[in-house]
Formats: structure tokens, sequence, C-alpha cells
């Protein structure tokens, strides 16, 4: 059935390029702008309809080139063998050759090595037994990897890799779902990141707040206004809220509950549980790594972040000395440096340790940088697909779409929002939605809100809003983006299928979304204080999982 489904939406794609042969020709000219947004949604509908990732990025990457060859001037024909060459000399390598995203996929293959290292150990099985002793049921096991996430706060990639990793072995044995558990590692990653005051989002966030506000002329410091926008950031607390709800209720609802249904009624091998009973398993194998990449990624974003004339400012708080740090920090380093020191130390306690021998450890090294293989493919194909909507102007045209219409200043906050969403599910990330409507939508609410007569006093809380809303926006279309960065590492750290975590995940993200902009970005724009929204918010996502959700 699959094989069939999978057939058919090959030759409709097939089919609708003969088409466009025939109709276009050799077309020429400015291609249409509208034609942008149809390489995300061509791999995004495909993957939906195939559940297969990586063949649905590369038609929706083909169709991108084929576009733009086509309106260069060239014949059917030659757009697509072009096209289709142009896919890998000028996408994937472009993609690749982009300094960050390198340092992401060696980040992701460390961490890869030090993993297998730590679980070919027992160091890993070590800590499944010390947290099982505190997590008995699947109620404490999911709430056990949403307070860890809570603990890794400062970064949301070492966040997804490390508790995903970490927890995986638990859910496991306690029989919660890997759609479950990569949700929750997901959910919860992404939007503390956002709303955190010492990140690695937080410098990229002031330096699009601070270009507004320069625009503007508005006298206020961008971590003032980034401060005071955290009243109106809806859809990144109400998550964290319906996350913990959903985990103390014990109910789920749409594919959520089927996968954990499934889950519950699976059973561990006896094969599997002897032989983690009979592996050497001691904590401090795995502990000893884990702590040196978490510590060592905060002392890394601190050193490379550090500004004399900063510190020596008696006039600033010491919180305010740390983000400002942070937040000028390189943060790929970081990372880089922290996972290379994890991988170091993992094989040196192993080796003092006696528990495997050197050829061993580097065998189990290199399967782990293997098991990293298939998640750094698709990461690439992502990123791929990005640069192509860049290339096209793909948000350019959402934004053009949306603010064409005149509007009140009330409205603004929600097609902010909606605005957000739409460009964070269409290209897959969270900050390139931030750095594509900072400069554009903060300007221009302010103009619109001066035009239409408002007083400085009753423009700043839609001033406030409106940052809040790009940043919230931004997350729940990244949230329910197949070619989100993060939800491909949260998909592999779970060592969940991918679209199954896309597919369950995003009924949620939706609800939540829901009642964020009904409950929450519009009626403060009206002038309703924020926490009274806040509080309407938790009450109606509580009253969502009690009548719609189930027990498991």
């Amino acid at each position: 059935m699959k094989n069939k489904r999978m057939l058919l939406v090959v030759a409709i794609v097939l089919v609708l390029g003969l088409v466009a042969l025939y109709v276009f020709g050799p077309v020429g000219g400015s291609m249409p702008l509208w034609m942008s947004v149809l390489p995300p949604l061509v791999a995004i509908v495909m993957a939906l309809l195939i559940k297969e990732v990586i063949s649905s990025l590369f038609v929706g990457i083909l169709t991108g080139t084929f576009l733009m060859a086509l309106y260069a001037g060239q014949g059917p024909a030659e757009a697509l063998g072009g096209g289709l060459l142009r896919v890998v000399d000028t996408y994937v390598v472009g993609s690749l050759n982009d300094f960050d995203h390198i340092q992401i996929v060696v980040f992701t293959l460390l961490i890869g090595g030090m993993v297998r290292i730590i679980t070919a150990n027992g160091g890993m099985q070590g800590v499944v037994n010390w947290l099982s002793r505190h997590a008995k049921g699947p109620r404490s096991g999911q709430l056990m990897t949403f307070l860890m996430d809570l603990c890794v706060f400062f970064d949301d990639y070492s966040n997804t890799l490390v508790v995903g990793n970490t927890m995986r072995p638990i859910a496991d044995k306690l029989r919660v779902s890997r759609e479950k558990l990569a949700y929750i590692v997901d959910s919860t990653s992404a939007p503390v990141v956002a709303v955190a005051f010492v990140t690695t989002w937080i410098g990229a966030e002031l330096s699009y707040i601070q270009d507004g506000i320069n625009v503007i002329g508005l006298d206020m410091s961008a971590y003032s206004v980034f401060f005071k926008s955290l009243a109106y950031s809806f859809y990144p607390i109400l998550t964290l809220g319906f996350v913990l709800m959903v985990i103390i209720s014990g109910r789920d609802f749409g594919p959520m509950l089927k996968a954990e249904r499934k889950a519950r009624m699976a059973s561990v091998s006896e094969a599997q549980t002897n032989r983690n009973e009979s592996k050497s398993a001691h904590i401090m194998d795995a502990l000893f790594p884990l702590l040196v990449l978490i510590f060592g990624t905060i002392v890394g974003l601190v050193f490379t972040g550090y500004d004399a004339a900063v510190w020596h400012d008696k006039g600033v708080g010491f919180f305010s000395k740390l983000s400002a740090t942070i937040g000028a920090a390189n943060s790929y380093q970081a990372l880089l440096w922290s996972s290379l020191l994890s991988l170091l130390t993992a094989i040196v306690v192993t080796l003092m340790r006696g528990t495997l021998a050197f050829g061993k450890v580097m065998e189990e090294m290199v399967e782990g940088f293997k098991t990293m293989f298939n998640a750094v493919l698709i990461l690439t194909m992502a990123w791929s697909i990005a640069l192509i909507t860049k290339d096209m102007h793909t948000a350019e045209f959402v934004s053009q779409l949306l603010l064409k219409w005149s509007l009140s200043p009330m409205l603004v906050p929600v097609l902010t929002f909606v605005l957000a969403a739409l460009i964070g599910f269409s290209t897959g990330t969270s900050w390139g939605t931030m750095a594509i409507l900072y400069p554009l939508i903060l300007p221009s609410s302010w103009l619109l809100c001066q035009e239409q007569g408002l007083s400085v006093e009753a423009t700043m809380p839609l001033f406030y809003n409106v940052v809040a809303s790009v940043l919230a926006g931004a997350v729940m279309g990244d949230h329910c983006s197949p070619i989100s960065d993060t939800t491909i590492m949260s998909s592999l750290a779970s060592q969940c299928n991918h679209l199954q975590h896309v597919s369950t995940q995003m009924p949620y993200a939706l609800t939540v979304g829901g009642v964020a902009l009904l409950i929450g970005v519009l009626p403060t724009a009206l002038g309703l204080p924020s926490w009274v929204a806040f509080l309407m918010g938790f009450v109606a996502l509580g009253l969502i999982v009690k009548l719609v959700g189930k027990k498991v």
C-alpha cells in the first residue's frame, strides 16, 4: 500500500512536470513571485503523503531549480537537466559551504560518537538505572524529561540532543512512545530558549530588535523591549504549560494518543533485559561526559562572548552582564569545543575503567558517527530547500501577500503572529523568520499606529505585542514544519521516525497556537491585560486536555 501511494505521488509529480514543460516552454523574464512557495509546498505535501523525507526534499529542491532555470530562458529539457545538476552543485554544496552548518554537522557527529561510547561502556544504562529509581512509570518519566529540558535552557541544539539521547532508554523502559519523547524534547527546548534571558538566541533577538528600534528612533534599549515583550509571549509560555498538563493528566489526543497506547502495549524483550542486566553499568561513565558537555558549553559561551568593558561597568547588573555576554558569544564554537571535550572525556573514562579496549572504543565512536548520517543528510536537504526559498524570495511573497491590506493597528499583532508562523513553517527556521520579519514588521507597525493617530502610550503595548508575536509565531511554525532543523534533531535524538514526530506534534502545536492567537494575542491587542489572557489561556488548554484528551 505504501509503495503504491509513493508511486502515485511520483506519477502525479511527473505529470505536473510534463504539463509545465508543455505549457511554459522557454519562458524567460521574471518569475511570478507566487511560484516561490512551490518548492517548500511540494516538499511538505509530498513528505506528508509518502512518509519519506529525503526524496520529498529532493523533489522540492528540484522544483525550485527547474522553475528558476525555466524563467532564465532555458528550454524545458535543458531547464530540467540543468536544474537536476544545480540541486547538488549549487544548493547541497552551497548549504554545506555555510560555516555555521558545517559546525552543526561536526557537533552532531561528535555527540553521536560520545553517546555511542557511553552506551557501549554501560554508562547510559547506569544513568537509566539511577533515574529509574525516581521514574517509576510513564508519567514520572515524562515529567523528568520535562524538568531536564528546563535545566538545559541555554541552547536548543544541546537541549534536544542531550535530553533526547539521555531519556530515550528510560522512555523505552517505561513504555513511553518515541513520539511523546520527541514532542516533549522539541516543544520544551525552543520555547525555553526563546524566553530565557541567558541563551544562545538572545544576541540575535536583541540585534534584530535594535535594528528596528534604530529605524523608529525609539529611545529604549533592545533588552528593555525584549523584557517587556515577554508579557505577550503567549505561544512559548502556553506551550510549556500545555506540555506539563498533558504529562500530569496522563491524557492525549489525536495521533499522539494512538502512539502512546501502542507503546503501552509493547514489552521489553527478555533478551534485551538480560543484556542490560549483564552489562557493567556505572553512572559515572556517562555522567562525566554529559557534565563536560553541559558545563563546557556554558564556559565556552562565556569565553567567546566576554567583553571586559561590559563586566567592568558598575551600572549594569550581573544578570544583564551575563545575558549580554552569552548573547554576544559564538554559540557554534562553544558547542564544538564542548562536544569534542565530551567525546574525549568518554574515551578517557572508558579506557581508565577498562570497560572497553582502545580498538573497541574507536569502533564504537565510528559507529556513533554513522548513526548520525541520516540526520545529517536530512539537515543538509532542509538547509538546501531553505536556500532555495531565499533565492526565490518566498518570505517576501508571504509577507507582501498578508501586508498589502490596510489594517487596524489592533490587528497587526495577529497578522504578525500568523505571518511568522507561515514563514517559519515554509522555511523551517525560527532564526530566519526573525531575521526576515523584525526589520520589516517593527517599523511598519510603529508607523501604522502613528498614522492612525495613536499616542506613544497607546502604541507601546501594541509594539511589545508585535515584538513577541514575531518570535512566538516563528517558534510555532518551526514546531509544525517537517523541514525544521530542531524538529529533525529532536527526531534524531529520540530515534523517532521524523514524519511520525511531525504528525503527532502538529495537532498539539496548532492547538496551543490557536489558543495563543484567539485568547492571547488578539484580546491583549484590544486592551485586555496580559495576565488575564495568560490565565484564560491556561484554563482553556486545561479544558481541552480534559474534554478532548483521553487517558492512555
